[in-house]
């Protein structure tokens, strides 16, 4: 059927687009305006001074600290590896932190690196208290007897490069006692098993 000149499902379309676009206009003349905060008037004003205060003092607060942090790792790693030359890292740490970081890739390299030229002028690339720590673990009977002799020997390695430092020579000779010890248990061994 055709109305007026036109098919009758042409004007239908037309007038359903015509009511969606005026219920949109409806809708939009109609809206109430937009808040950008749920809060208002003074709650606004306090929640504001509260952020200010959080980006301008805690905020640095966090960053210093977080910096501080990272630029002490390398001296940590170094302390826990036993780098002979965790003084040096850990100036080089401090140094960095003066000049804005730019030496901490260094000191974190050096923390990780094998004193090659230090064991060669002093026979050990193992800071003094790794030795003072493997004392203890002897003293409390904790350190295996092949770890003890390995001790002693690049303890007797250093003494052959130069002196020792008390605390270190006083190891040694327990150590070497040790030995004597262990060689006097497997004396009564070694001759029972050749008599058998």
């Amino acid at each position: 059927m055709v109305s007026g000149g036109r098919p009758l499902v042409q004007q239908k379309g037309v007038d359903v687009k015509s009511r969606s676009l005026f219920a949109a206009a409806a809708a939009i003349l109609a809206s109430t305006s937009a808040h950008a905060s749920f809060l208002s008037g003074d709650a606004l004003d306090t929640m504001a001074d509260i952020l200010a205060v959080v980006v301008l003092v805690l905020v640095p607060a966090l960053v210093i600290v977080l910096f501080w942090i990272v630029h002490v790792l390398p001296e940590k790693i170094a302390h826990k590896r036993h780098h002979p030359q965790t003084a040096a890292i850990t100036t080089l740490c401090l140094l960095s932190l003066v000049f804005g970081g730019l030496l901490w890739p260094l000191a974190w390299l050096w923390a990780y690196t094998k004193p090659i030229g230090y064991r060669l002028a002093y026979g050990t690339d193992k800071h003094d208290d790794f030795f003072q720590e493997m004392a203890g673990k002897h003293r409390e009977g904790n350190l295996a007897l092949a770890d003890a002799f390995h001790l002693r020997e690049e303890l007797e390695s250093m003494e052959a490069r130069g002196a020792l430092p008390p605390k270190l020579r006083a190891l040694k000779d327990e150590l070497a006692t040790l030995r004597l010890a262990d060689a006097e248990a497997r004396a009564p061994e070694a001759k029972a098993g050749k008599a058998a």
